[in-house]
C-alpha cells in the first residue's frame, strides 16, 4: 500500500470532478451552464464517492482526502502519525486536480466575463460576508461530516460496519446532504485542501480575465473545518 499516492490520487479525482461540476454550471457556453445548485451538490457528492474509491484503489487505507478528516480521526484515535503523510498529499492532489479543471475548460474562461464566477470554480466564498457567521457555517458543516462518517462506520449502526464496498457510496450521500442543507451560506468547503489547493492554483494559473483570489477570506475554510473536526472528535470520544 502507498498511503501518499492513495491520498494524492483520491483528492485529485475529488477536485477534478468537484470543481469540474462547478465549472460546468458557472462557465459560459458550457453544456451545463445555469443548471443550478442541485447539480453542484450532487456532483460534489459523486466526486467524494469517486475520490474515496480511487484512493483505496491506489493504496490509501483510509481515503480521508481532507485534512479536517485526518485531524478529526487522529484526535479520536490518539494516533497523529498519519498527518505528515496524508495532509501534504491532499493539498498537492487538490492543486493538481484544479489545474486539470482549468485545462479541461480552457476555452470557457475567456468567454466568462465575471471574475467572481471563475474564482468560484476553484474555491468557496460567502453568500453574505460575515466573519463570525461564515466561520460558524464551516465549523458546523465539518462537525456534521465527521460525526456522520463516524456514524456510518459505527458498530452501533451495524455490528460489521457497512456492506463491503458501500461505505464510500454512503459517504457521498452524506456530502450531498450537507451541501443541500448547509451549503448555502459559504459553499461548504468543509475541507481545507479542497479550498486552499485550488485557490493557490487560481492565483498561479494564467486564467483569462481572472480577478483576485480573495485571500482575506481564505483562512476561514482552512481553520473552521479543523476546529469543527476537533470538536466533533471530542463529542464522539465523550459518548464512546
Amino acid at each position: 500500500m502507498c498511503p501518499f499516492l492513495g491520498e494524492f490520487m483520491g483528492t485529485l479525482i475529488l477536485i477534478l470532478l468537484g470543481d469540474g461540476v462547478v465549472a460546468n454550471v458557472l462557465l459560459k457556453q458550457s453544456k451545463g451552464e445555469n443548471s443550478g445548485w442541485i447539480v453542484i451538490t450532487a456532483g460534489w457528492g459523486f466526486a467524494v464517492m469517486a475520490g474515496v474509491y480511487t484512493s483505496i484503489a491506489f493504496g490509501g487505507p483510509d481515503a480521508h482526502l481532507n485534512p479536517a478528516v485526518t485531524v478529526g480521526f487522529a484526535a479520536l484515535s490518539g494516533d497523529w502519525s498519519k498527518l505528515s503523510t496524508y495532509i501534504p498529499a491532499q493539498f498537492l492532489g487538490a492543486f493538481v486536480g484544479a489545474i486539470l479543471v482549468w485545462l479541461h475548460y480552457l476555452p470557457h474562461w475567456k468567454e466568462t466575463e465575471n471574475p467572481g464566477l471563475k474564482l468560484a470554480v476553484f474555491s468557496t466564498g460567502p453568500a453574505i460576508r460575515n466573519t463570525c457567521t461564515n466561520f460558524i457555517s464551516e465549523f458546523i458543516g465539518t462537525a456534521v461530516l465527521i460525526i456522520g462518517i463516524a456514524a456510518i462506520f459505527s458498530k452501533a449502526v451495524s455490528a460489521t460496519g457497512p456492506v463491503p464496498g458501500s461505505g464510500p457510496f454512503i459517504v457521498g450521500f452524506l456530502i450531498w446532504s450537507i451541501g443541500l442543507s448547509l451549503g448555502g451560506p459559504t459553499g461548504y468547503a468543509i475541507n481545507p485542501a479542497r479550498d486552499l489547493g485550488p485557490r493557490i492554483a487560481n492565483a498561479i494559473l494564467p486564467i483569462a480575465g481572472k480577478g483576485g483570489s480573495d485571500w482575506g477570506y481564505s483562512w476561514i475554510p482552512v481553520v473552521a473545518p479543523i476546529a469543527g473536526a476537533l470538536v466533533a472528535a471530542f463529542i464522539l470520544k465523550a459518548i464512546a
